[in-house]
């Protein structure tokens, strides 16, 4: 018991230092451009926590599982904000050769804050697994895992090129589905989706097999 806490706490000693240098690169790019446009990146990372903060939640607190409806209804809501995580790596395209500042500054501030979503997602996708696992099995806990990294990469397609958020399913449901309907019979969207998704899908099995390795 006392090695798994010593774990999860190294775990977020870590995710803060992370954190802290990206916030560190932010506040330098504003310093030196007088610019606040990156700024968005904050919102992006907390959006990217959520999911993470969603299993740590149910992990830490056994009861909410133990209802049927409460677990599906926590699933859903991490499903809704898991894109939130691998969405960051497509800020990508906010970047200027002819920006205000050095190119290599906004290179490695929209890398940092990449790294710290994606990684917030795929340790949020381990504990999902563990909690799948133990309410399933473990083939059935990897089939559903699939499927929401899946689901994930066609999230990233609605967000940045649809420009919808995780909560429009309940502010713009109307449009929401009509958008859906008829974005399914694009090829691109596929392409973003399997691409993005296939993405997620291999780091996780990655961090998974490392994990396991390390346990071993």
């Amino acid at each position: 018991m006392q090695i798994v806490l010593s774990k999860i706490n190294a775990q977020y000693i870590n995710l803060g230092l992370s954190t802290c240098f990206g916030l560190l690169l932010l506040v330098l790019r504003m310093k030196l451009t007088d610019s606040f446009f990156y700024l968005f990146l904050l919102w992006n990372l907390f959006l990217a926590s959520v999911p993470y903060l969603i299993t740590q939640v149910l992990r830490n607190t056994k009861k909410v599982l133990e209802s049927n409806l409460l677990a599906l209804s926590s699933f859903l809501t991490w499903l809704l904000f898991l894109p939130n995580s691998p969405y960051i790596i497509t800020d990508f395209i906010h970047i200027r050769l002819e920006g205000s500042s050095p190119l290599w500054l906004d290179l490695i501030l929209v890398f940092v804050f990449a790294i710290n979503g994606l990684l917030l997602g795929l340790l949020s996708l381990l504990d999902m697994f563990a909690l799948l696992k133990d309410r399933f099995d473990r083939r059935c806990a990897h089939s559903l895992v699939f499927v929401s990294c899946i689901l994930s990469g066609y999230g990233i397609y609605l967000g940045r090129f649809l420009r919808f958020n995780s909560w429009d399913i309940l502010t713009k449901p109307i449009i929401l589905t009509t958008k859906i309907f008829q974005s399914l019979v694009e090829i691109e969207v596929w392409g973003i989706t399997m691409a993005f998704g296939g993405l997620l899908w291999i780091l996780f099995r990655f961090l998974q097999a490392m994990t396991r390795q390390c346990k071993n």
